[in-house]
């Protein structure tokens, strides 16, 4: 009996999606609410789940694919025939063969292996690792390479088991989103060796209750170089999946990497300084940054303006309340939701500070979709919270969390980090005590926030220890007056040392 796998219900105003991953192959057996695939929409990522346990038989939307709501994605084969080794279903059901390689060649022939879909206004990447070299054999769909773009890295497997027979794009090398990376001369000499090795490793994870949490090959790579073991790095990646910059923070830890043979060529210190240097290529997401900064401080005229705000009474609101929000929200009262409140209220009284400049035009904006500056293992980035001036505080702190985990992750597509007219950072949880933040272009707006620290303070004539934090506003002087700043940063004071204000809409 056939079941057919369509597009689920992707939220309130949403259409359609993209097939980002699919985890599951032609051929491969499948557990009931086993993850077969993973869609993104422009809102938020959904993964589908098997209807029923078997095998899957078809793949109708391959990666990169287009979905509507209830498009078909796939069907499965359920009961008796799922227990069938992925031959057997090759062999049976020759079309799935075609589905997944539709040009898959002869035993012997050659096979180019092509840059894969890098996703929406991702035109190029760099070749960053190759985990096979001329001569080696590869079962289908294990990697051959890692590319970075200037969002996310990406996974290059084998469209078909065979020899690696030559390398185009050699590691260092920036390529477009059609180019060839490599040349693989099929082997087997059967129909269904193509499919059979995916089947094997795809069960074994799902035996030990661990489908689809398969370490980066990036990451194996490192661990087996600098001799780790998966036991000793914290995976961040998706249900847990070690991902190669945990390798590296397992690394740079102090106490492990004293104990690692990867610190013993290092003990012999030679005398010429450039033998104890260690040059590494820039990755795209951080060239990306260095540009946007630099272009920044190229083109607005920037000033920062500072004050300070006393939390007391905001402290005291979140500690009253925090327990009952987060039962009844299900998400933890930050102080993050105050800040955009803050400075949500004060942008309306100022709007210069929410606006844009468009050649010789002033772009005021009549909403706030605020940027929330996070840092990533692979840098910084600012998914952008939209129309944050009309969400409740459990609203704005489930849009934090869920943009935050999926920046950590990599998962943020290059829509979520764009369109925003205010950005928030918050420099504090780093332990800044103060900084003079860069504008986001084209805002005309940057809040540095600070580290909460208690310093005496002169309260009606008395010296009494208060929670002090420095807040910095950055600013375009080209749009935004000195009045106009020192306005707005005075209301987000105000606003945070009498919580009130915000119901009252003073």
């Amino acid at each position: 009996m056939s079941t057919e796998v369509r597009v689920p219900t992707l939220g309130e105003s949403v259409t359609e999606a993209t097939v980002a991953t699919w985890f599951k192959q032609p051929g491969d057996a499948v557990a009931q609410d086993e993850m077969l695939c993973e869609l993104e929409t422009d809102k938020v990522t959904v993964e589908v789940p098997s209807p029923v346990a078997g095998t899957l038989t078809e793949i109708v939307a391959a990666e990169g694919t287009t979905v509507g709501v209830d498009a078909l994605l796939a069907s499965i084969t359920e009961g008796a025939e799922a227990a069938a080794p992925a031959a057997e279903s090759a062999a049976t059901h020759p079309e799935n063969v075609v589905a997944k390689h539709e040009s898959a060649p002869a035993a012997g022939a050659s096979m180019d292996v092509m840059v894969p879909t890098l996703g929406e206004s991702v035109t190029e990447a760099t070749v960053s690792t190759w985990f096979k070299s001329v001569g080696d054999t590869v079962a289908q769909d294990e990697m051959l390479c890692e590319l970075e773009t200037d969002k996310v890295s990406v996974e290059v497997p084998a469209p078909a088991a065979g020899v690696l027979t030559e390398i185009v794009a050699p590691e260092g090398t920036t390529v477009n989103a059609d180019a060839k990376l490599a040349v693989l001369a099929s082997g087997g000499g059967h129909g269904e060796v193509s499919v059979a090795p995916a089947a094997a490793p795809a069960a074994a994870p799902a035996a030990s209750g661990k489908a689809d949490v398969e370490n980066a090959p990036s990451a194996n790579k490192m661990m087996a170089e600098k001799g780790l073991s998966p036991d000793q790095v914290a995976g961040t990646g998706r249900d847990g999946r070690i991902m190669k910059e945990d390798v590296l923070n397992a690394l740079n830890a102090p106490a492990p990497a004293a104990n690692t043979p990867a610190a013993a060529p290092r003990a012999p210190v030679p005398a010429d300084d450039a033998a104890r240097e260690e040059r590494v290529k820039m990755t795209k997401l951080r060239q990306t940054i260095a540009k946007r900064l630099k272009d920044s401080q190229n083109t607005a005229a920037m000033l920062t303006t500072y004050n300070e705000v006393d939390m007391t009474e905001t402290m005291a609101l979140r500690k009253e309340y925090k327990d009952l929000f987060e039962k009844k929200h299900g998400v933890r009262l930050g102080f993050m939701s105050f800040f955009t409140k803050a400075c949500c209220h004060a942008l309306k009284e100022v709007p210069e500070v929410n606006a844009e400049i468009d050649g010789t035009d002033i772009v005021y904006k009549n909403f706030v979709h605020m940027g929330i500056a996070a840092g990533t293992p692979q840098g910084l980035v600012v998914p952008v919270i939209r129309d944050a001036d009309s969400m409740s505080f459990a609203e704005i702190e489930k849009a934090i969390a869920e943009k935050g985990k999926r920046a950590r992750d990599g998962k943020l597509s290059m829509a979520e980090m764009q369109g925003g007219t205010f950005t928030i950072s918050n420099g504090g949880v780093y332990g800044s005590l103060m900084s003079s933040p860069i504008l986001n272009p084209p805002q005309s707006g940057i809040l540095g926030m600070h580290k909460i620290q208690d310093r005496p303070m002169v309260i009606n004539g008395e010296i009494k220890i208060r929670p002090m934090m420095y807040l910095a506003l950055s600013y375009d002087h080209r749009i935004v007056d000195g009045k106009g700043a020192v306005t707005f940063l005075v209301r987000v004071k105000e606003a945070l040392e009498d919580p009130r204000r915000l119901l009252m809409d003073l």
